[in-house]
Parts: structure tokens; C-alpha cells; sequence
């Protein structure tokens, strides 16, 4: 049995804000955002979570050759979906017609995709499902304060898409569309291939969180609109807000727990580092990035970066960017791959995928 990226996709949206533009509304200029972050523009969208989301997915199916009607589960990784419910991944399900697929949102802010990755390949190594559509979609955008020149240069719009298959290597694999799928050598047959120390391309995981520190990283949420609650108990304090993040603490976490999920996550694979051929991070910013090469000594090549282009796009940076990379043809069969995000709640987390 293998498990296995047989499509991806992303969309980012038309619109780009770049750094020019927020010079005109906060103090700031071109040159202190890209010193400080590696940032140059985002994307900002009128259309909404949903909207983003049924667009990345539709671009892995058709990717992975694989119709609506085949998927099994459905999992969406946001933060910011456009109504409180249905969630979006009932949403994505009715857009694409895919009738037949489980559907629920996961919260985990910018580790929204590879905590959704990793609980929809539990699904798939306990037999349950079959195929699984992950998806990893924000709109930061609705959260910003735009006075707020720390935060308001950050963040973007976008959502990245992968589609996951459960696979018997005994007599061929088999997919949705009824072709067999070449194995590792680029033959047909049916070899199956060990890796992570498991029959599975998708390797060990690592999820954590320190929900302690949630006000270092924080967004509040709708009023309680209750006729039995008094107003003078605080029910106007608990309205809806904007973002708010301790920046410098956040750096510190990120620089900190990233370089120590990775090592750990590389001990229980017994992987060398040097094995890996790109660290896939989420893109918060370069100076995280590049802190993170530096602790685990590994060249900065090895961590490809999109965030000039976006900045942080959430919980959609890692799909984002491995479609891109999967599109460009940089990912080759046999690839080693470490994804690992971090992001409000706190949480944090990596995952080994050979490609």
C-alpha cells in the first residue's frame, strides 16, 4: 500500500497589492518591508475563501486525472472561511459535485495544510477512504488591520491543492481513472516500494501546539448576540477584530521550534538532512527561512521561497508553493521532501513526502 500526491494545484488572485501601494496608507516604504521580510507584493481577492479554493482544487483534478465523483474526503485547511457554516469544504463539495466525499474544515491557522494533509492520510492508511482532496485556503485580507503597518505588509490571498490516493502496489496501482500509475523505477508493474520505514510515499508526521502562547498570534472572533447575557458582562468586548501579533515573538518561536520539529522529524525517519532535496516552509518570511538553513546547515538553495510574489498566504503558502515547484518540473520522482508550517494557536508541524 502506498500513499500518494497524484495532482496539485493553486490560485492566487488577480489583484496584486504590492509594497508602492501600502506606502500610501501606512508609513513605510519598499525598501523596509523587503529588508525586513523578503516581501515585494501580495494578492488580494474580491472573490472570497470558497471561491479560491474550488479554483486550486478543480486545477489538481484535473492534474490527477481524477473526476469529483471518485474523491472520498474532502479537507480544507482555513482560518478565514467566508461563513461560519456550512464550512468551506462543503462549499468546495457542491461547487465540484463531488457527492460522495466526507467533508470538514480544520483550524490550525498557517499550519492549516499540513495538519489537513496529515489527518486525511490517517483516513487513508486505515482503509477508510481511497482518495482525498487537501486544501489549504485564506483570506488574511478580511483580518488586517490596514493602519496597522506591522501586520498590513505581511500577509495575502491565495490556496493550494493536492489530491491524495490510496494505492495497492500488488498487481499494479490502479488509479481513479482506471490507468495504471508508473512506481518509482517508471515501470507500470506493481513493485512496492518501501520508504520512511512504512509501504507509504507520505512519511512520518509531527503535529504540535502550545495553546498558552495564543495571544502572541491572535484574532477575535464574532459577538455573542445572546438576549439572556447582560451587556455590562463584556459582550461588546468580545466582538469581531482584527489581527494582532507580537511580531518579535513570533520570529523568535518560528526560528526556534521549525529548525527542532525538522531534526526531530528526520531522527525518527532516520533521514540525514543531506538526504532531503528541498525544505518546503511555510512562507512567512525570508529571515525565518534563512535562519532555519543556517541552524540545520543546509544551503540556502534547499528552501525555495514565493513569498516575494505573495507574502503569507497562511495556511495555502506550502500548496502554493509545491504546485508551483510540481508545474515548473523541479520536483523529480524520488525526491525527498520536508514540509513544515507554524502559525497561530500556537501550532506547528512537519511532514516527509517522497515525491
Amino acid at each position: 500500500m502506498e500513499i500518494k500526491v497524484i495532482g496539485t494545484g493553486s490560485y492566487v488572485p488577480e489583484r496584486t497589492l504590492t509594497n508602492e501601494d501600502l506606502e500610501q496608507i501606512v508609513e513605510t516604504s519598499d525598501a523596509w518591508i523587503r529588508e525586513r521580510t523578503g516581501i515585494g507584493s501580495r494578492r488580494i481577492t474580491e472573490a472570497g475563501t470558497t471561491a479560491m479554493a474550488v479554483e486550486a482544487a478543480k486545477r489538481a483534478l484535473e492534474m490527477a486525472q481524477t473526476a469529483p465523483e471518485a474523491l472520498d474526503l474532502i479537507i480544507v485547511g482555513t482560518s478565514t472561511g467566508d461563513c461560519l457554516f456550512p464550512g468551506t469544504a462543503c462549499e468546495v463539495q457542491a461547487a465540484l459535485g463531488a457527492a460522495g466525499a466526507a467533508c470538514f474544515d480544520l483550524s490550525a491557522a498557517c499550519s492549516g495544510f499540513l495538519f489537513s494533509l496529515n489527518t486525511a492520510c490517517v483516513y487513508l492508511e486505515s482503509g477508510a477512504y481511497q482518495r482525498a482532496l487537501v486544501i489549504g485556503a485564506d483570506t488574511l485580507s478580511k483580518t488586517v488591520d490596514w493602519s496597522d503597518r506591522s501586520t498590513c505588509i505581511l500577509f495575502g490571498d491565495g490556496a493550494g491543492a493536492a489530491v491524495f490516493e490510496r494505492v495497492e502496489a500488488a498487481g499494479g496501482e490502479t488509479g481513479a481513472d482506471g490507468r495504471k500509475r508508473a512506481d518509482p523505477d517508471g515501470s507500470a508493474g506493481g513493485r512496492m516500494q518501501k520508504t520512511w520505514g512504512h509501504e507509504s510515499r507520505v512519511g512520518p508526521f509531527i503535529m504540535k501546539a502550545d495553546g498558552g502562547r495564543g495571544e502572541v498570534l491572535h484574532c477575535a472572533g464574532t459577538p455573542l448576540r445572546n438576549p439572556f447575557i447582560k451587556e455590562e458582562t463584556g459582550n461588546k468586548e468580545k466582538g469581531f477584530g482584527y489581527m494582532t501579533m507580537n511580531g518579535q515573538e513570533v520570529f523568535r518561536f518560528a526560528v526556534k521550534t521549525v529548525p527542532e520539529v525538522l531534526e526531530a522529524l528526520l531522527e525518527k525517519a532516520e533521514v540525514p538532512p543531506e538526504d532531503i532535496r528541498y525544505f518546503i516552509l511555510h512562507q512567512a518570511n525570508e529571515r525565518i527561512i534563512a535562519a532555519v538553513a543556517k541552524r540545520m546547515k543546509q544551503p540556502i538553495e534547499k528552501f525555495p521561497m514565493n513569498l516575494e510574489r505573495y507574502g503569507n498566504t497562511s495556511g495555502a503558502s506550502i500548496p502554493i508553493l509545491l504546485d508551483e515547484m510540481n508545474r515548473e518540473g523541479k520536483l523529480a520522482r524520488g525526491d525527498k521532501l520536508a514540509l513544515a508550517g507554524f502559525g497561530a494557536g500556537l501550532t506547528w508541524g512537519a511532514t516527509l513526502l517522497l515525491w
